[in-house]
């Protein structure tokens, strides 16, 4: 953030209450990742020196989820619901004299690091510091007052006057304070108000009675959008959407319809991409430069090589690797499937738990019999190896180099390279079977009739 030493607490013990759901506010999800890990990879590409998580009674999963992100963070419970300077002292043991405090919340997931970074900075010149912003209808919000360049008060909208009613610029929550002055300015929060609660909004009063300087910065709206229904996580989904797929096309990423393409915080994607409407990625997905993906694709935890080429209507399931130039082609199926350079499966197929070699051509309608009810097992198709349609390799199995599979084929032992391996029935024709067969269905189906 800056030099100075930084305490970011991050407030995230909030119910979900009007989420209508058993899961912790902050564990819903938008763009593949958790409300809260939105926020505390905003806060580590920051740079503080430490992390508190506020969390409630019984949220371990929470306190979890904070440390998979960011194994330093330390945890605190807000046992009692008091407000937010309350959720804030619950860290005081995290405090130091020297530490700034930034106060954060684990529902605003579209924060951004350098707005995090000139938060801080601001205390520089002043005490504390809050962020605001200018919402297109500021009726119901708290609004910043400032005067001569100094932040005077925070002005909930209950209780301004009509004058203050006209000030735009708006009390997003966020709030940093100076380290040698935080905890005087906390402990000096009351609970006078009609929820007997401690809000951290009255830090801006208490630190001007004390002579300190505050002072407000101006943020884009949806950094501090909060999210406490579904809907408004469905909003703040869409306002994500349209940043990665901004960031995908400044990079190199070529999309036809970018507002078709969803795609996940963690998606790393090369240049001279092509990516078709309607394609998902889900998370853990890396694609390498030049690479196609063709339309109504469902890509998760697969890497993708240079020049490979996917789908339409394919999906990649976890532990899928697709080498260069490889093609997984329509309503194409795989998981934990290594795929060889220039290997295809064009269509109608299921390769799980397999690897398939360089060259290799899987014909249509051919699966993997990778499960028996109780394990998976493994099949390996050998360079430049050509399965026949409608086979079934069932696992375990390996399929030498170069050899061949028969269409229709059942597949039970290993194939030697440069093998050919037929398994099914002989063909049996009868002459004359067909017509003797339609004359005896259309004398049952006379006498059968009614009269």
């Amino acid at each position: 953030m800056t030099e100075r030493t930084c305490l970011v607490v991050v407030l995230a013990a909030g119910e979900g209450t009007r989420m209508r759901s058993r899961l912790p506010k902050v564990l819903h999800r938008i763009a593949g990742e958790s409300l809260l890990a939105h926020v505390l990879r905003a806060v580590t590409s920051a740079g503080p020196t430490r992390v508190a998580v506020i969390v409630g009674p019984g949220h371990a999963e929470v306190e979890g989820e904070a440390r998979r992100i960011a194994p330093m963070v330390e945890s605190f419970v807000q046992s009692e619901r008091r407000g937010t300077a309350h959720a804030v002292l619950c860290a005081r043991k995290a405090f130091s004299g020297g530490d700034d405090v930034l106060v954060v919340f684990g529902d605003t997931p579209l924060v951004r690091a350098v707005t995090l970074t000139r938060l801080h900075a601001a205390l520089t010149g002043a005490a504390v510091a809050v962020l605001g912003f200018r919402p297109q209808d500021p009726a119901g919000y708290g609004r910043l007052i400032v005067q001569g360049g100094e932040l005077v008060a925070i002005r909930e909208d209950k209780d301004a006057d009509e004058r203050e009613r006209a000030v735009t610029l708006c009390n997003g929550g966020l709030m940093a304070l100076r380290g040698d002055v935080a905890l005087h300015i906390l402990d000096a929060i009351e609970d006078k108000n009609a929820k007997n609660e401690f809000y951290l909004t009255d830090a801006v009063a208490i630190a001007r009675r004390m002579g300190l300087r505050a002072v407000a910065l101006e943020a884009e709206e949806d950094e501090v959008r909060g999210i406490n229904t579904r809907a408004q996580l469905a909003e703040a989904e869409a306002v994500l959407q349209q940043r990665l797929r901004a960031e995908a096309l400044d990079k190199g990423v070529t999309m036809t319809a970018p507002e078709t393409v969803f795609l996940c915080a963690d998606t790393v994607l090369g240049r001279d991409i092509v990516i078709e409407p309607f394609v998902v990625f889900g998370p853990g997905v890396v694609v390498e430069d030049e690479a196609v993906i063709h339309s109504f694709s469902h890509l998760e935890g697969a890497y993708v090589g240079p020049g490979a080429s996917v789908g339409p209507y394919a999906r990649l399931r976890p532990g899928t690797r697709l080498g260069a130039g490889a093609k997984i082609g329509n309503f194409v199926e795989t998981k934990a499937a290594v795929i060889g350079s220039g290997a295809k499966a064009n269509h109608l197929t299921y390769l799980g738990d397999a690897t398939v070699g360089e060259g290799a051509n899987v014909g249509a309608g051919t699966i993997t019999c990778n499960y028996d009810g109780v394990s998976k097992h493994t099949t390996e198709i050998g360079k430049g190896a050509f399965i026949g349609s409608n086979s079934a390799l069932v696992a375990p199995v390996k399929i030498g180099e170069g050899a061949y599979v028969g269409s229709g084929s059942v597949i039970t032992r290993d194939v030697p390279a440069d093998a050919l391996a037929v398994e099914r029935s002989a063909q049996v024709v009868k002459e004359g079977w067909a017509a003797r067969f339609r004359a005896l269905k259309g004398v049952l189906k006379k006498t059968n009739s009614p009269s």
